[in-house]
């Protein structure tokens, strides 16, 4: 597993292309919930961390995400 450290060095832009772009965080550990939710309008951009609580993101909507692996458009 990594480090705690190493964990909240990972970030994500993403672009919303259209209104009402919805991101939901969820939770690290055994049971995977939902923890935080938010909506973007076309144009708007959010930069997301990955921390010791958050293991991973959906994306619902179309939008382009910016990551250290590439690039990749939602809602296609």
């Amino acid at each position: 597993m990594e480090s705690s450290k190493e964990t909240q060095q990972k970030y994500i832009a993403i672009k919303a292309l259209e209104n009402g772009v919805t991101i939901i965080g969820l939770t690290r550990g055994k049971d995977t919930k939902f923890h935080h939710s938010e909506k973007l309008d076309k144009g708007e951009v959010m930069i997301a961390q990955f921390t010791e609580h958050t293991s991973a993101m959906k994306i619902r909507g179309k939008a382009e995400i910016f990551t250290e692996y590439g690039n990749v458009q939602s809602g296609t």
